[in-house]
């Protein structure tokens, strides 16, 4: 149980609740007790009490699309177009197996804690013969840092022998695929509103996996009640890749194949028409924005400002470290922010619509807005509390400002379930020195075997 006390509060409820000085109770279950203004309400002496004055406590924020595994190979191919880093990196996966999985989502899952997020979506998709149970790596990585994992079994099948981008050695047979991704979500996926494991189906990408898989994918994941993600839209080259061989835009051929719906979520989405932007809205298909990474790799600007007013759900994506070095959530709200004013004005995008997409909208995206992503009673108490108190905020009067626009700033505490994971900036469920030690001898022994 515990109580955040004299903290300024952002709910990101439904009508935008905010608390210039209130209070958060966490129940002993784990779940909101209560919210409001004023000092949290007595008797609170069996509770675990935080005097939270200079901070901010917003919902844990939501991480819709990451790859942890490149945490392993970070700083290579720096000046490269999507399909050039790909084609780059592509023979280091090669070496990848459950060891180096293992340390590269332990560090990559610290990071994001560290950085406010209790909730992340890691699409792995990188299956080398040989590699051990790397799914099972991913998994056990969330549960040592402890942070929520929507674990997205991905899959490539299409080589380049069959005019993809992959090489033939790094591609599962179609049906060995299916089976594999359906075992997954027996041994890992919970239903609970409050699990810490949730598995989600997702081929890779349109030029890395066949009409086969990606139509199977979309049946076994509605007959298992789970969720679809892919990439999809992320460069031009995709798009004229997708015209050429299927005579529509990418957009288009997700649709045939069945993959616009209310149960699909879209990586990056930056080249959309006016009218794939429709249907993404009218389907309720959401979109996990990548700021940073989009940058990094040059592949544009994506339209939030279109896809919220069409009424698509928008989260935020860190995108694998190896096209995002930090690898942190909390900055890529200002990254988003002035993305999308530069593409449309100042007026495209306010601090709060920025918080919401990395909270709310997250949650919409991966299922979840009925139990995460707001700070309401009854929800699960998944909660970041931002220490303000220091110089580089001084004299900034509305904490959201602060927040988004600031520099990041560190966590007093990170709270999943109404356990701490982060005090006063330090994870608390793993040595980050260890850590960062498993991950040079990783990052070490995939750049040995590439050579």
């Amino acid at each position: 149980m515990i109580v955040l006390d004299r903290c300024a509060v952002s709910t990101v409820d439904s009508s935008g609740t905010e608390h210039a000085t209130g209070h958060v109770v966490v129940s002993a279950d784990g779940r909101i007790a209560s919210v409001g203004s004023g000092p949290a309400p007595r008797p609170y002496e069996s509770h675990t009490y935080v005097d939270a004055s200079s901070c901010l406590v917003t919902p844990g924020l939501i991480n819709t699309h990451h790859h942890l595994y490149q945490w392993a190979t970070r700083g290579l191919a720096q000046d490269a177009t999507l399909f050039e880093w790909l084609t780059t990196l592509y023979p280091v996966w090669r070496g990848l197996d459950d060891t180096v999985t293992h340390a590269a989502a332990s560090a990559g899952l610290a990071k994001l804690a560290l950085t406010g997020c209790t909730l992340a979506a890691d699409h792995h998709y990188v299956f080398p013969s040989g590699g051990g149970d790397v799914f099972n790596a991913l998994v056990s990585a969330g549960r040592r840092i402890g942070i929520r994992l929507e674990a997205i079994r991905g899959s490539m099948d299409r080589g380049q022998s069959d005019g993809g981008l992959p090489p033939d050695n790094l591609v599962e047979d179609t049906e060995a695929a299916l089976i594999a991704t359906e075992q997954a979500i027996g041994d890992y996926h919970s239903t609970a509103d409050d699990a810490l494991v949730r598995v989600a189906v997702g081929p890779c990408s349109p030029f890395s996996v066949s009409r086969e898989l990606m139509t199977g994918a979309a049946s076994l994941a509605r007959r298992h009640g789970v969720r679809l993600h892919t990439h999809l839209a992320e460069t031009l080259d995709e798009e004229e890749q997708c015209l050429a061989e299927n005579g529509c835009t990418p957009t288009e051929y997700a649709e045939q194949l069945g993959w616009l719906g209310s149960d699909v979520w879209l990586a990056h989405t930056v080249h959309l028409s006016s009218d794939a932007v429709k249907r993404l809205g009218a389907t309720s298909t959401g979109s996990a924005h990548c700021p940073t990474s989009n940058g990094r790799l040059g592949t544009g600007i994506a339209p939030v400002r279109d896809l919220l007013d069409a009424g698509a759900p928008v989260g935020l994506g860190v995108d694998g470290a190896a096209s995002n070095e930090d690898g942190g959530l909390v900055v890529e709200l200002r990254a988003a922010l002035h993305q999308a004013r530069q593409r449309g004005g100042p007026r495209s995008l306010d601090v709060r619509q920025a918080l919401w997409m990395a909270t709310m909208g997250g949650a919409q995206c991966l299922g979840r807005a009925d139990s995460l992503g707001s700070i309401e009673p009854g929800k699960v108490a998944d909660l970041a509390v931002w220490d303000l108190s220091g110089m580089d905020y001084a004299g900034i009067a509305d904490p959201v400002a602060a927040l988004v626009l600031g520099t990041a700033p560190p966590l007093k505490l990170l709270i999943v379930g109404g356990e701490v994971v982060v005090r006063d900036g330090v994870l608390q469920t793993a040595s980050t020195d260890e850590l960062a030690r498993d991950l040079s001898a990783a990052s070490l022994k995939l750049q040995e075997a590439a050579r």
